[in-house]
């Protein structure tokens, strides 16, 4: 290893050589084709843009079928000991490693002096988070609630209490899940449960009250320009 950080370069691999450790990190970042890699017994598969931290005395053992090609990283820096185990960005570093390639075909390149570094940056760049599973709305319960509601002047925010949610989360996964905004959703569970309550006969000045109009008139307008829509 000539260099102060390691000794990067490029390997095309094929059958297996056999069993062997070294007294140092390696590191395997997959180019193309696919590389069967066993390290103390465990194997795992190395494409383009996955990769490796093989520890030092680590035995380990690989073969290729047909040509793979990987960016390797031979270095005593004892950084690569957080990186052993801890998978990389496949993305960041599959476009790093083809930079490192071209750029190793160069005399002029200092792709030897900083090349290990930008290797350890990007193994240690914070993997994404997977995204936190959404508390779930029970519509059914909700409906439930309001159906006993419907007399007073329900808020966005009345209905975003019922479901801890806050009213700007509320309204967002109202319109994801029911693809309407709340109070258009709470408008038609209103005129839902006029319709029913005109089926049962009951006076309309009745209905508006119990569903939260001001007037019969204002119900009757209501339901009017909901069934022309």
């Amino acid at each position: 290893m000539h260099a102060a950080h390691g000794s990067l370069s490029l390997r095309q691999y094929g059958p297996s050589p056999g069993s062997h450790a070294h007294d140092h990190f390696q590191i395997l970042l997959g180019l193309e084709g696919t590389l069967e890699l066993e390290v103390q017994g465990r194997g795992q598969r190395i494409a383009a843009g996955s990769g490796c931290v093989i520890a030092p005395g680590e035995r380990h053992d690989f073969e290729a079928d047909g040509k793979a090609h990987c960016l390797v990283l031979d270095t005593a820096e004892a950084g690569w000991a957080t990186a052993v185990g801890t998978p990389v960005q496949a993305a960041t570093a599959l476009a790093l490693a083809r930079y490192l390639q071209l750029a190793l075909a160069r005399q002029d390149s200092l792709a030897q002096h900083y090349g290990p570094l930008l290797l350890l940056d990007c193994w240690r760049a914070p993997q994404a988070k997977p995204a936190r599973a959404q508390r779930r709305i029970d519509w059914s319960g909700l409906i439930q609630w309001c159906e006993r509601q419907l007399h007073t002047p329900l808020t966005v925010a009345d209905l975003a209490q019922q479901v801890f949610l806050s009213p700007t989360q509320f309204a967002v996964r109202c319109q994801q899940e029911l693809g309407m905004r709340p109070m258009q959703w709470l408008r038609d569970l209103r005129l839902q449960r006029a319709r029913q309550l005109r089926a049962q006969g009951l006076a309309v000045a009745d209905i508006a009250r119990r569903c939260g109009y001001q007037s019969a008139s204002a119900l009757t307008a209501a339901l009017r320009q909901h069934t022309r829509h």
